[in-house]
C-alpha cells in the first residue's frame, strides 16, 4: 500500500520554481536595503588596528574586548589582523568596560548617513 501521493513532474517543476522565485526576491530585497541598521549608542571614528587587540580610534590609544566583532562593508566578519596598519572609517559600540566589542567598517553610502539618535 502506497500512502504518499505520487507527485507529477509538474508539481515537481513548480516547487523548484517558486523556490529559485523566493531566492530571487529575498536577495534583491536585501540588495535595495544597503545601509546596515546601527544601535543608537553606535559612535564613529577613524579605526586603525596598531597590533591586536590594540587599535587607535582618532588617534586615541583603544582595546579590543575579547570576541570583539568587526563587520566589513559586506557585512561579513573581518579578522582584526588583515586591517593591522589601515585606517578605516568605522561604527563602533562599546562593551560596559569601555571597550571596543561591535565595530562596522563603513561604506561610503553609510560614511554620507548622520549617526543615529540615542533616546
Amino acid at each position: 500500500m502506497n500512502r504518499c501521493a505520487s507527485r507529477s513532474p509538474f508539481f515537481l517543476l513548480q516547487s523548484l520554481a517558486m523556490a529559485l522565485l523566493a531566492m530571487l526576491f529575498a536577495t534583491s530585497a536585501w540588495a535595495q536595503m544597503g545601509l546596515r541598521p546601527f544601535p543608537p549608542q553606535t559612535q564613529r571614528a577613524v579605526m586603525q588596528i596598531t597590533q591586536t587587540p590594540e587599535l587607535l580610534l582618532n588617534g586615541v590609544s583603544e582595546r579590543l574586548s575579547p570576541g570583539a566583532r568587526i563587520h566589513g562593508r559586506d557585512n561579513l566578519l573581518v579578522m582584526s589582523g588583515t586591517l593591522t596598519g589601515q585606517q578605516v572609517l568605522v561604527n563602533y559600540v562599546r562593551e560596559s568596560s569601555g571597550q571596543v566589542y561591535e565595530v562596522w567598517i563603513l561604506t561610503d553610502a553609510e560614511a554620507a548617513q548622520a549617526l543615529p539618535v540615542g533616546p
